[in-house]
């Protein structure tokens, strides 16, 4: 077999769940010393399991993936079930690609952020491993059957890392984290099944379904179906409470693969499915996401504002930064559209290095409440300089990622002739207020947490250790493609341009005013006063 022909993503997918499972045959039982051995061997052999597969990444991406081509790449199909048509079916286009990246990065800094970690450590790290399989599997399954299988068994992981590995509150958090995820992803089954036997011809293909002619009041039902479920898991207002409370118990490994990853999945099944096979719907459904977005953005930052917890305010600023994915989304652009995309890219990278700063500074203050800090920056130079940039990334200082994304989102809606002048107004308006209130509240945080005058009881308790180099290594790799993303996009934008403007293009041919338009000289264009959706599309 060549390489060109090599099943690289059933390998990337495969490799770490099979080498989990590998694990369990080192040594349970023994004295404290073969524990502590083992514990060692354990966590050495999880890293270097995800540096292997994240190094099979990168090279099926620089081998076998072409910027140009829209469709998908690296297409593998297997029979599993013939008489079903249910096949093992993987591929990765613009859309997927970024974030199986994302994911083999983020995962592998988590495994060496877990290296504190010492309770049944062999568990944990089986976890981490096929969490991380898992997770690959979600972007590039091309089979709906199969994607809901992966996303059911990919909550598993979750579930246990939060319920033994968390905080006091852990049963109470792992508990809704379940009940919300795993109860949204009924509606993608019910929501898939129609899909594939509608028409009379029984296909689990996602793209066969999505060439498949729907009518509009189904497609309508259809949309809402996935989108309560992939609004459980971006998360979106009013589904959203699960997250707090799941990153307020969990540790800092779980954090990072929570922000980084899990919240990526819920918009790129928005883009993949309800966008790219329900285009019609998706012209309905456009002014609510918009309004959605901006109730994200301006609530959430608001909350976080008033946060006195500093794991839960992270946590609603992560929602409220989702809140530019719908927005982008919505825009019917191709600038809106890119950004959205980088949005989920640029958020995993940021999201991930504030959680692990909150778990770092955990570990030795022992307390997450702003009130209990104060003047920590004194003691730990490194960790206030890792602290502050992360917190300009997160608030959208010019040079960031942030910055980058969020523009584009504003460009896109902005200029956007799928809207009339006054929603756009509105809402730009609106989101605005929240992009103001991020740095108010994160700066108010490094002032609290790290500023001012010492908390003596807690310099006389606790030693304030500065950051270890394993703490800034991690922190160092986060930071270098934010920073590189923001002087230069075009290193990521040009993995997915080619998918989005396609994208694009399609749904702009759901909406009969913009078909309209594009039939029009560039004066007559000029002459038109954006309209906004018809209701009755």
């Amino acid at each position: 077999m060549n390489v060109e022909n090599f099943p690289w993503l059933t390998t990337i997918i495969l490799f770490p769940v099979v080498a989990s499972l590998l694990i369990f045959l080192f040594p349970s039982e023994g004295s404290e010393a073969v524990q502590v051995k083992t514990a060692r061997r354990v966590r050495w052999y999880a890293l270097i399991i995800g540096l292997i597969d994240f190094v099979l990444i990168v090279y099926a991406f620089y081998t076998g993936y072409d910027f140009s081509n829209p469709d998908l790449q690296l297409v593998e199909s297997y029979n599993w079930l013939p008489e079903l048509d249910l096949k093992w079916s993987v591929g990765a286009d613009g859309l997927s690609m970024p974030l199986i990246l994302l994911t083999g990065f983020i995962t592998t800094l988590a495994m060496l952020a877990a290296w504190p970690v010492t309770l049944k450590p062999r568990l944990f790290y089986f976890l981490m491993l096929a969490m991380y399989g898992g997770q690959i599997a979600v972007f590039a399954v091309q089979d709906i059957l199969l994607f809901f299988l992966v996303w059911e068994l990919e909550l598993i992981p979750v579930y246990l890392l939060l319920a033994i590995w968390g905080g006091k509150r852990r049963l109470y958090a792992s508990t809704k984290f379940i009940i919300y995820t795993a109860g949204g992803s009924l509606f993608i089954l019910v929501a898939g099944l129609t899909m594939a036997f509608y028409g009379g011809d029984l296909t689990f293909d996602m793209r066969a379904i999505a060439a498949k002619e729907y009518a509009l009041n189904l497609q309508l039902w259809l949309y809402a179906a996935f989108f309560i479920a992939y609004a459980v898991k971006l998360p979106i207002f009013p589904l959203h409470t699960w997250l707090p409370d799941a990153h307020g118990e969990a540790t800092a490994p779980v954090h990072m693969l929570l922000a980084g990853i899990l919240l990526k999945m819920g918009g790129y099944a928005l883009v993949r499915m309800n966008a790219g096979m329900l285009p019609d719907a998706h012209a309905v459904f456009a002014p609510i996401l918009v309004i959605l977005g901006v109730v994200n953005i301006v609530y959430a930052a608001l909350t976080s504002f008033a946060q006195r917890n500093l794991k839960r305010k992270i946590a609603y600023s992560s929602i409220s930064h989702m809140g530019f994915v719908l927005i982008g989304l919505a825009s019917f652009t191709d600038i809106g559209l890119s950004g959205a995309v980088l949005q989920m890219i640029s958020h995993g990278l940021i999201g991930a290095s504030l959680f692990f700063m909150v778990g770092a500074t955990y570990d030795r203050t022992h307390t997450l409440m702003l009130d209990e800090m104060g003047g920590v920056g004194q003691k730990m130079k490194k960790m206030f300089a890792m602290w502050t940039t992360c917190s300009m990334a997160s608030l959208a200082l010019p040079g960031m990622s942030g910055f980058v994304a969020e523009l584009m989102v504003f460009i896109g809606f902005a200029t956007s002739d799928a809207y009339n002048t006054t929603f756009r107004v509105i809402m730009v308006f609106l989101a605005a207020i929240g992009v103001i209130i991020t740095p108010i509240y994160l700066l108010s945080m490094l002032r609290e947490m790290l500023y001012g005058p010492e908390n003596k009881e807690l310099v006389s308790h606790q030693a304030l250790i500065d950051a270890e180099p394993r703490e800034v290594f991690i922190i160092a790799c986060l930071l270098v493609p934010i920073i590189g993303i923001g002087f230069y996009p075009k290193i990521v934008t040009e993995i997915y341009d080619s998918t989005t403007n396609k994208l694009t293009a399609r749904l702009r041919e759901s909406v009969p005013s913009l078909v309209q338009q594009a039939s029009k000289t560039p004066m007559e264009k000029l002459a038109l006063r954006a309209p906004i959706i018809p209701s009755q599309y």
